[in-house]
This record gives structure tokens, C-alpha cells and sequence, in this order.
């Protein structure tokens, strides 16, 4: 879409524009909710360190728990391959 079709919009009556100007207000809002939900995960995070727990393990169970059974599987697999090649499994 060129210049003039976001002037003139479609047929003349600045649809184009308001449908960018729709997009533009849609991404705002979902900026300041992501903005949010961020600042809320921190004070979770920071909660939980503050009660004595780990939070890279939290976040580790999190990424953990996203995953199905077999590919929880397959990663545990490959992690104790890798580990017993460096011997590092004793």
C-alpha cells in the first residue's frame, strides 16, 4: 500500500487509515499488558528468592513443565549421553 492509500483510504473514506491506526492501538495495549505480566513475573521471582528458593531452578522446572513427556524424555536422554562422555555422571 502506497502513501496515498493510507491518505485517501479505501474509496475515498480513510479506511485503510483507521485500520492502521487500529493496528497501532491493538500493539499499544499489548505492550503494556506484556509490560506487566513481565513486572509481574519479577515480583514472583523475587518473592520466591526472598523465601530461600532458587530461582534459575524455578525457571528451569517452568521450561521443564512447557515441554510433553517425550520430549522431556529425549532432552534428559541427550543431557546424561553428553554428561557420561565428560564423566562427569559420578
Amino acid at each position: 500500500m502506497d502513501i496515498e492509500g493510507l491518505n485517501d483510504g479505501v474509496g475515498g473514506s480513510g479506511v485503510a487509515r483507521d485500520r492502521l491506526k487500529s493496528f497501532i492501538e491493538r500493539a499499544e495495549r499489548l505492550e503494556q499488558e506484556k509490560k506487566a505480566i513481565t513486572d509481574d513475573m519479577k515480583e514472583v521471582f523475587s518473592e520466591a528468592k526472598g523465601e530461600g528458593f532458587d530461582v534459575k531452578v524455578i525457571r528451569l522446572i517452568l521450561a521443564i513443565r512447557k515441554q510433553d513427556s517425550n520430549e522431556r524424555s529425549e532432552q534428559e536422554a541427550i543431557l546424561d549421553l553428553y554428561l557420561r562422555a565428560l564423566e562427569m555422571d559420578q
